[in-house]
């Protein structure tokens, strides 16, 4: 920067355009201008009681205050660490003070009057303007410690979420751990189940506030700390202002009692008016400009216990819990972004009427005036966090799964206090507590603990009668009550979180590396155990047919080749084994008999598209439809009828009834009303050709003549994907054959 020229109106430069994070420096420098108020104040003081001793002490009096003023010019006009050299210039505050100092030791003579003018009308007018013009610098002070102090308030409260995240991770590995040694195995499988959900809320807490904490601290450096800043160079420019009126008033009185000399108080007004606030703003900018750069934004640090990413977790447990938050921010982002919106046009208003004040078109103490903008701007930025908090809540939500609050139909929920014994609608655990310890849905009777609210889904059927909430709260129970009993075989929908713990989304366990040599391995609990054949094992194959199996769980390779290889929750075209015979359809004769088939359904499904049925675990349903390749079975439950993937049925032995008369169209082999899945592949089978005893939890365990649906065929890693049981696992291509 070039130096500023001094007549017209200076170039406009900012303290929070310009030193950005340099508050420390400016707030020193603004302090030394306003306790430099005193020194004036004390000159004026001293120089009453000197008028009295005419030309000789006034002299001795203007030396003196030349001597201060030399030990105080770089202070006052730089600042006292400066990052440019000022060499010899002075502020034009200084050099209006030294013409001041001038005059005064050509004007010896003094009147008492004078004196007595100069203390009731500058000094005390400074002494009470250095008090609130300090007590305004301190208002400053002690908000830019709170806005540091609200930066490591937030940084710490990143930490606690990163310590919540990588606790869950820990309690999470050790609910995995209590799953293979805990002797009741089914609840510690749904305590892990739970922990799982709690880790990836616990995640998905983390990175929002990630992104709060990084858009905090971009409002902190780009407009919290420069708006401060600003008004610290308003404020001193203001004590400028104030200053040099009092000069104006000394040079009035002086200028009145003087005789003949009066064209040194015109010379001396002169100066003082040509002593521009923005001035030494400006000469205080040139000198302490640094090169600020912005702090780095804030990543995400994985667990040390547990393999992740910074991806958010998307499955359908986060979803609920990312709908009900989303849900909750973009309820109140309306009306923070109206207060927000209010507040600064209230604060704006404020300062149009501080502008009046300081032009002189409004009688108000300016004082008083600041003093009201701090307050408000206090209470604006406030909100505007708040309104900041819930913007990047719902950006980082819809940006990850996209307005998940679309057709969401919320629970009217209020706290209740409960008298009588009552267990959770969505987790079973009985709820404890007589002080609100409950949520309530007004319109369903939905009831679940306080911690449960963010993790129910917003499926609200509506407001229901008496009769229809017993309805719907004894399947609510039922479904809750499923999570805590004993399973033979993992579901489809935790497959993927199941006792092998390979995560296939954004994370991957550590525990899910073994190195126990392979024949201490064991079979699953859910397949028939592989015998080591002595004799009768499989001949050793040439190395080019051999199947390229992982010597140990800790080849970091092979881990990563097959830590997908757990399926996800089923889609629509869910890959299933065919049941086993296909029973025979009815020609629909009166007098004809009618065969027919029972199931019992393995896991609780959730109808999730037209044509389908929701069933429970364990109810018995009628074979309407077998399935014909898609994977799907046509069931009757009840009076209801509709399509049920065929891995989630047992198929029981076929019945032959007879048929009465106007029912044979009933027996009649139909499709269902809308197809699940139109033009599904056929599926293809394969037989173990060799015994095989799973390695890992990842694999399935094999007998020779055992039959698998073929999912992947050897990709050229010598291992093949086939389907058992609603579970796909990996098994050595070489050990199967296609049929």
């Amino acid at each position: 920067m070039t130096e500023v020229e001094v007549q017209g109106q200076p170039p406009a430069f900012y303290f929070g355009n310009e030193l950005r994070d340099g508050f420390k420096p400016a707030n020193a420098w603004v302090a030394n201008g306003i306790a430099w108020l005193d020194d004036i104040q004390q000159f004026y003081r001293e120089r009453s009681s000197i008028e009295k001793e005419y030309s000789q002490r006034l002299n001795g009096l203007a030396k003196k205050y030349f001597e201060k003023k030399l030990k105080k010019t770089t202070a006052l006009s730089v600042g006292e660490t400066p990052t440019r050299t000022p060499g010899s210039l002075e502020s034009a505050s200084l050099t209006t003070w030294t013409t001041q100092l001038t005059t005064l030791e050509r004007r010896a003579d003094e009147h008492d009057k004078f004196g007595t003018d100069l203390v009731g009308r500058v000094a005390e007018p400074l002494k009470a303007l250095g008090h609130r013009f300090e007590e305004l610098r301190k208002r400053h002070s002690d908000y830019s410690e709170r806005l540091e102090k609200e930066r490591e308030t937030s940084y710490a409260e990143l930490r606690k979420f990163k310590g919540k995240y990588d606790a869950a991770c820990q309690e999470v590995e050790t609910k995995r751990k209590k799953t293979e040694s805990s002797f009741d195995k089914a609840k510690a499988q749904s305590q892990y189940q739970q922990q799982l959900i709690e880790m990836n809320n616990a995640k998905n807490t983390y990175l929002i506030a990630i992104n709060v904490t990084n858009k905090q601290k971009e409002k902190y450096y780009h407009e919290y700390v420069p708006d401060l800043l600003d008004s610290l160079q308003d404020l001193s420019e203001f004590r400028t202002i104030k200053l040099n009126e009092l000069w104006r008033t000394a040079a009035t009185l002086e200028s009145a009692m003087l005789q003949g000399g009066s064209s040194l108080m015109d010379a001396l007004a002169l100066e003082v008016n040509r002593n521009l606030p923005q001035l030494d703003s400006n000469m205080f900018i040139q000198h302490n400009v640094s090169d600020f750069r912005d702090p780095p934004d804030k990543m995400f640090e994985p667990s040390p216990v547990w393999h992740d990413d910074n991806t958010m977790v998307v499955d359908e447990m986060a979803k609920v819990y990312l709908r009900n938050v989303l849900a909750k921010s973009k309820g109140q982002l309306g009306e923070l972004r109206r207060e927000v919106d209010k507040k600064r046009r209230e604060v704006e208003g404020v300062k149009r009427m501080k502008q009046r004040v300081r032009d002189g078109t409004e009688k108000k103490d300016e004082v008083e005036v600041v003093r009201q903008i701090f307050s408000m701007q206090e209470d604006l930025h406030q909100a505007e966090r708040k309104r900041i908090t819930a913007e990047v809540e719902t950006s980082a939500i819809t940006t990850a799964v996209g307005d998940v609050t679309l057709g969401a139909r919320n629970h009217n929920f209020k706290a209740q206090s409960l008298k009588l014994p009552t267990n959770c609608d969505l987790c079973g655990d009985r709820i404890w507590g007589l002080s609100a310890k409950a949520l309530a849905c007004r319109d369903c009777s939905y009831t679940c603990h306080t911690k449960c609210e963010m993790k129910v889904a917003a499926e609200c059927p509506g407001e229901l009668n008496k009769d229809e909430r017993k309805k719907v709260k004894a399947e609510r129970q039922e479904q809750a009550n499923a999570l805590l009993k004993p399973t033979s075989s993992v579901p489809d929908h935790i497959a993927e979180m199941g006792p092998g713990l390979s995560r296939t989304n954004t994370m991957s366990s550590l525990s899910s590396k073994r190195s126990v040599p392979m024949a201490s391995y064991s079979a699953s609990p859910s397949s028939p155990a592989a015998p080591t054949p002595p004799d009768d094992a499989p001949p050793e194959l040439p190395a080019s047919t051999r199947p390229r199996l992982p010597p140990t769980a800790t080849s970091t390779t092979t881990n990563t080749l097959r830590k997908n290889r757990i399926m996800a929750p089923p889609p629509t075209a869910y890959i299933s084994e065919l049941p086993g015979s296909t029973p025979g359809a009815s020609n629909g004769s009166a007098s004809s008999p009618v065969t027919e088939q029972k199931g019992k359904m393995l896991y609780t499904f959730e109808a999730n598209g037209e044509g389908e049925i929701a069933v429970p675990e364990g109810r018995d349903v009628i074979i309407l439809q077998q399935d014909d390749g898609t994977g799907w079975i046509k069931v009757r439950a009840g009076y209801k009828e509709g399509m049920v993937p065929a891995t989630y049925l047992e198929l029981g032995p076929v019945e032959v009834k007879a048929q009465h008369t106007g029912t044979a169209a009933a027996a009649k082999k139909k499709g269902p009303a809308v197809a699940p899945k139109r033009g599904a592949k056929k599926l293809k089978y394969v037989v173990a050709i060799y015994p095989y005893a799973a390695q890992s939890d990842t694999e399935h365990t094999m007998e020779e003549g055992e039959k698998f649906v073929l999912v992947k065929d050897d990709q050229g890693d010598g291992w093949a994907e086939v389907e058992k049981g609603g579970a796909v696992k990996s098994v050595p291509a070489s050990y199967v054959q296609d049929i």
